[in-house]
């Protein structure tokens, strides 16, 4: 059973905020604390699989030379070396591809052609280790998370026309990583926050 204070929170953004004639996204906004950002350590970028994924798939595209059935788009060495004679179309696949797999000896040359593009976002590619359809349809469920600049953590856990119950369940998910991924712990999450796209946040008491 999902966190009670978990659903009570999508419950109240569901009763005060206005329709829209579209699906808005479900964010949990986490604020760290006792979280030191001088330490390079402890910046990161990492990947959550969400048990019931986001509301939409991740666009995924995976480099590479020896796979042709990945259940994705997939891009050959010399497809990528063809981006570095067409700059905008290389920033539009960045910017349109949320997630990307890489066989490991095309790694230089993704570096080499898009680093400049991917660096920057932290979406530096994943070396492919394991059933290359397994890991795109994890990728496709999930969210990344990523701390730089400020000890907050925002990200998206669901759609509005998602169940409750998996909404609270992917926020759960999230909060478990952390926990296991913040140098102290479940003692580095300070105050958790949940909001749709257009509206207010509301806090919730974990």
């Amino acid at each position: 059973m999902a966190n009670e204070k978990i659903l009570n929170a999508i419950k109240e953004l569901r009763d005060k905020s206005a329709k829209k004639n579209f699906s808005q996204s479900f964010d949990m906004i986490i604020s760290l604390k006792e979280f030191d950002l001088r330490k390079s350590e402890n910046k990161f970028t990492d990947e959550i699989v969400l048990p019931h994924g986001k509301g939409r798939e991740s666009t995924v595209v995976v480099f590479a030379d020896n796979i042709k059935d990945a259940g994705t788009e997939v891009l050959t060495t010399e497809q990528v070396n063809e981006l570095t004679k067409n700059k905008r179309k290389a920033k539009k696949l960045v910017s349109s591809t949320d997630f990307f797999l890489s066989e490991a000896k095309l790694m230089p040359v993704v570096g080499k052609v898009l680093g400049q593009y991917v660096g920057p976002r932290g979406k530096l590619p994943k070396i492919v280790s394991g059933d290359i359809k397994t890991l795109v349809k994890n990728s496709k469920k999930s969210v990344r998370v990523r701390i730089k600049d400020a000890p907050v953590i925002q990200t998206i856990i669901g759609k509005e026309d998602m169940k409750d119950q998996e909404i609270a369940e992917n926020a759960e998910a999230v909060l478990k990583f952390l926990e296991t991924r913040l140098p102290k712990g479940k003692n580095n999450i300070g105050k958790i926050m949940m909001k749709l796209t257009m509206s207010k946040p509301v806090k919730i008491e974990v």
